[in-house]
């Protein structure tokens, strides 16, 4: 499937991430174009991947830009780090770790 914003899993989640390496009030501006393409694959459903991915979908699409920018941004980034680290549990690595400087 062809898509101007990208389509999968792995690569709407770094399209996403990239949003949110910008300073908080930059963070939101097309973030939400890459949740049309964002897909949880079938292995994930049910699990706390699948619930992950849903908080971070209600994060981007509720926030106002302009009002909270960082302490929204902040959440998101929250939210985008226990998704990363449930995806590699989920991968058999049993002890993903964020480290400290990210």
């Amino acid at each position: 499937m062809e898509s101007k914003f990208g389509h999968g899993f792995i690569v709407s989640i770094v399209m996403i991430c990239k949003h949110f390496a910008l300073p908080p009030e930059k963070a939101f501006y097309g973030a939400a174009d890459h949740l049309d393409g964002l897909e949880v694959p079938e292995q994930f459903r049910g699990t706390e991947i699948e619930t992950l991915t849903t908080q971070l979908r209600k994060r981007i699409v509720w926030h106002q830009p302009g009002s909270m920018d960082k302490e929204d941004a902040q959440e998101v980034v929250r939210v985008l780090n226990k998704l990363i680290l449930a995806i590699d549990r989920a991968l058999g690595i049993p002890d993903p770790d964020i480290g400290e400087f990210h």
